[in-house]
């Protein structure tokens, strides 16, 4: 009786074991997912700035109080760009970047050409309730803000040029459009249960962008100081 109880206590430790490594496991897979994504982000805002067709002007980055990068994906044939990702990070008070936050971005016509596979897009927000606006469930580009194509370094753009008090420049690649053209280009959503993995906190949006409460993880860092000696 004493060795089957013994085997049966060996036995649901085990079990108990397999399960911790299972869930362990799981756990640093959906954190890769989630690293990956952000250096996505920061590889995209990167070529973006590398060639002078895509970079966006000093004077537009001097005005940012938000970047948003997003990277959308087909979900299925002729359907358009539904589905993706992003991060957004927030210019606080004492002119430090915030920690990207992870967002859910979808439904948009950006940058759509035959053959692709995938959007990528920066915003720059230029006021500084905009980016409050995700606090919200959802949040409509060029309906909930108004978003315009943003002009780049090709163009010259003085700091009192008027686009530039747009809450919203678009710079995606492929779009074709001018500098001004109007914009509705999907949703985007915040990521609260990605956050909160991702940062092993309950602070949601608010605090992750606009508080120095959440410390930014070894795998964030180079996408703000990267943002921080774009727009310091």
């Amino acid at each position: 009786m004493k060795k089957l109880l013994i085997s049966i206590l060996a036995t649901v430790a085990l079990c108990a074991t397999t399960v911790f490594a299972d869930a362990s496991s799981d756990a640093e897979k959906r954190r890769e997912k989630l690293v990956k994504r952000i250096e996505s982000c920061e590889a995209i805002l990167r070529e973006f700035m590398a060639k002078p067709e895509t970079a966006i002007p000093s004077t537009v980055l001097s005005q940012a109080k938000a970047i948003i990068i997003t990277n959308q994906f087909k979900a299925g044939f002729l359907l358009g760009f539904r589905e993706g990702y992003g991060v957004i990070l927030v210019k606080r008070a004492d002119g430090q970047w915030s920690v990207p936050a992870m967002l859910n971005a979808g439904e948009t016509s950006l940058g759509v050409q035959a053959g692709g596979s995938t959007v990528e897009t920066v915003y720059i927000v230029t006021d500084a309730e905009t980016p409050r606006r995700l606090f919200n469930a959802r949040f409509n580009i060029g309906v909930d803000a108004k978003a315009v194509a943003g002009p780049h370094i090709a163009e010259k753009v003085s700091e009192n040029h008027p686009i530039l008090k747009t809450p919203l420049l678009v710079y995606t690649k492929g779009s074709g459009l001018f500098a001004g053209t109007s914009i509705k280009a999907g949703r985007l959503t915040c990521s609260t249960s990605a956050n909160q993995e991702f940062y092993k906190t309950r602070y949601t949006l608010p605090e992750l962008v606009y508080s120095d409460w959440v410390p930014a993880q070894e795998e964030v860092k180079p996408l703000m100081s990267y943002v921080q000696s774009l727009a310091p």
